[in-house]
């Protein structure tokens, strides 16, 4: 894995961060702290974006948010453990490490 593809889970893993904070903040500085969030999320998107194919690389970032913060949402805030909500995020997370591997190292050639 190369240094663009860690950048994208990195701003994937802030992507959970401020998801979370967008229901549970309340306090100014819950509030300021999400925004630091999104702001570092999307800076992660954008600089992996530069070398990787930006649709692949939204298609992941997107995908493992929407993994994590449902997973987060099950662990940790006592949201509804259902067996085919956790089916669908294995189907979705199969599909982002297929974008992943069709992608592979090319994407950083394709500037």
């Amino acid at each position: 894995m190369n240094k663009d593809w860690l950048k994208l889970m990195i701003g994937a893993f802030f992507e959970v961060l401020w998801v979370i904070g967008m229901k549970h903040s309340h306090t100014w500085w819950e509030i300021v702290l999400t925004v630091v969030f999104i702001f570092i999320s999307f800076y992660a998107l954008i600089k992996a974006g530069e070398t990787l194919p930006v649709g692949t690389a939204y298609a992941v970032f997107v995908g493992l948010g929407t993994a994590g913060t449902v997973l987060t949402g099950i662990l940790f805030f006592g949201e509804e453990f259902k067996l085919s909500k956790i089916l669908l995020i294995v189907v979705l997370l199969i599909g982002v490490m297929g974008l992943k591997v069709v992608t592979g190292e090319k994407g950083v050639d394709q500037k």
